[in-house]
């Protein structure tokens, strides 16, 4: 194919896919697929790296800014827009900022991605600052627009990261603060890189802001302790929690979280502590919003102790 990508190689897996069945092109998808998790996984240290990063910017009230173009540039927009709902955070705290603005979230905008002009802007409107991180997703590792906003943030005094598919050059190393490469191979489809790429993109990000999460005292065990009800799915769920975690019938934890104000954390710490929601409150700010770590004998399916950091 003459291009030395690795996400522009063609796949000798699947040269014959246009002569298969349904069936064994479905087949051949899902072997394909199947390599996936294992390139994210060779990819451990340096997805721990950046959430250090990210939990480094939160601790001066900075933020996780994602930078793509085309399916790069969506899933970041995702995994920004579900932080808020999922763990209760301030929508600033991670955003995603996509070639093409908001209009190529559902209409491809395919010559966005080569300004690296308009990427730099897009970081001077967001006014970014030494307290963030940006990382850049790129999965060709050659994106214009990805590596303007990059180098603008730099200028800014920003940390800076690039996720990438491909084998990375000594620059793009030396440049940035941490490199992460899940080495997919050549798609099923040359050049398609919606899929395998885009499925390492989807793991690696879920990880980077859930790990950071976890750091900041979002969840307690393995709950979303920190969600607010904003919808019928979500009372049930932290109905649910509360029920699980306090040993509560389902009436119970329906009023406790009424009386928090529908955020399942908050009805944790009045419970745990016999308070009501403004002393709950206050108790967690002393403790960093961190559960474990609350004063008292703890409730049936709670831990004592922990640590960590949060933010709201």
């Amino acid at each position: 194919m003459l291009d030395d990508r690795l996400t522009e190689q063609r796949n000798p897996r699947s040269e014959s896919i246009d002569r298969l069945s349904s069936l064994d092109i479905v087949r051949v998808i899902n072997r394909e697929d199947a390599t996936v998790a294992e390139a994210v996984q060779r990819e451990a240290e340096s997805i721990a790296r950046a959430v250090d990063l990210v939990v480094a910017a939160f601790r001066t009230g900075g933020r996780l800014i994602y930078v793509g173009a085309g399916t790069s540039g969506r899933l970041g927009v995702l995994d920004a827009a579900e932080m808020p709902p999922t763990y209760g955070t301030d929508p600033a705290m991670v955003q995603g900022v996509i070639a093409g603005g908001y209009g190529a979230l559902v209409r491809s905008r395919e010559g966005a991605e080569d300004n690296p002009e308009d990427g730099a802007a897009a970081m001077d409107e967001k006014e970014v600052g030494a307290a963030d991180f940006v990382l850049g997703i790129a999965t060709s590792g050659t994106t214009p627009y990805v590596h303007g906003a990059l180098a603008r943030a730099r200028e800014r005094g920003a940390r800076t990261g690039i996720l990438l598919c491909t084998p990375p050059g000594r620059e793009l190393l030396d440049r940035h603060d941490v490199v992460i490469a899940p080495l997919t191979g050549p798609e099923v489809v040359t050049g398609s890189t919606r899929m395998k790429a885009g499925t390492a993109t989807k793991l690696v990000l879920n990880t980077i802001t859930t790990a950071a999460m976890v750091r900041f005292g979002k969840v307690h065990g393995n709950l979303m302790v920190d969600l607010r009800v904003t919808c019928n799915k979500l009372q049930d769920r932290g109905e649910r929690i509360l029920m699980a975690t306090l040993g509560l019938g389902r009436g119970e934890a329906r009023e406790l979280l009424g009386e928090a104000g529908g955020h399942v954390k908050t009805a944790l710490a009045m419970r745990r502590l016999g308070v009501g929601a403004d002393e709950a409150r206050a108790a967690l700010e002393r403790v960093h919003g961190v559960v474990g770590a609350l004063p008292g004998r703890g409730t049936p399916g709670t831990r004592t102790g922990g640590g960590g950091d949060s933010v709201r």
